[in-house]
């Protein structure tokens, strides 16, 4: 594998957990979106599933006018709607298994009236080395696997994760030759982000398992993110 010493880094949103309503909700995602970009945490992903396309549109420009403003490196992704992202000018847009594939999302950006203004990201989510692997075929730039250490989902019971053997398995996968590239190369296996159920505590593990970063709700969204970030950047 040839991941980046450093760990890719990925908050993921959820004004819902913020107290108040909608108003201190929103304000408090748009102050700790600051703060994340302020880290130079590599991904921001926007995933307010209750948001109308109007309302995600607004939430994202706003966003993505706050991540500009404060960091070159932090990339904002949008949840599923490949159309907000264009419209809000995103960095790129995150898949679940009930989208379209990356090939195909991609397919849309190239016929897009106005065109993203640098490379636009592809990240899908998976549950398996086998989602890993169908991820890669159609030209995600990293996934997302979950649940490592199991998921609880409010008012349900609590979802298991897969562990870090499905982790290691799906993250240490060896590619045949890729012929999109130039004679002689190899890509490098599709980076892996380890998610559910981490914290500072067990990163490490997740990383040691072969993933090449870290994705997470709470992880970023509640305590001091300085300190968590800078705790994963030596993992």
């Amino acid at each position: 594998m040839s991941y980046p010493v450093a760990v890719i880094l990925c908050y993921i949103t959820q004004r819902m957990q913020f107290p108040g309503g909608e108003v201190d909700r929103r304000r408090a995602l748009l102050e700790r979106t600051a703060q994340a970009a302020k880290a130079d945490i590599d991904f921001i992903q926007l995933r307010e599933k209750d948001l109308a396309a109007g309302a995600l549109e607004r939430l994202a420009r706003e966003m993505q006018g706050i991540v500009r403003n404060e960091s070159s490196h932090t990339r904002l992704l949008i949840n599923s709607r490949i159309d907000v992202a264009l419209a809000a000018g995103a960095d790129g847009v995150h898949l679940t298994s009930n989208d379209i594939n990356p090939a195909e999302a991609r397919s849309i950006v190239a016929r897009a009236e106005k065109a993203p203004s640098r490379q636009f990201l592809i990240s899908v989510a998976c549950h398996s080395a086998h989602d890993v692997r169908l991820a890669e075929a159609h030209g995600a730039d990293y996934a997302v696997l979950a649940p490592i250490f199991g998921k609880q989902i409010p008012n349900a019971p609590a979802l298991p994760g897969i562990g870090l053997a499905a982790l290691r398995e799906a993250s240490q996968i060896e590619h045949p030759r890729d012929m999109r590239v130039e004679a002689g190369d190899r890509r490098s296996s599709l980076p892996v982000l380890a998610l559910g159920g981490i914290n500072t505590e067990n990163a490490r593990d997740c990383r040691l398992a072969g993933a090449a970063g870290i994705a997470g709700i709470r992880i970023f969204q509640e305590g001091d993110l300085v300190e968590t970030v800078a705790k994963l950047r030596r993992i």
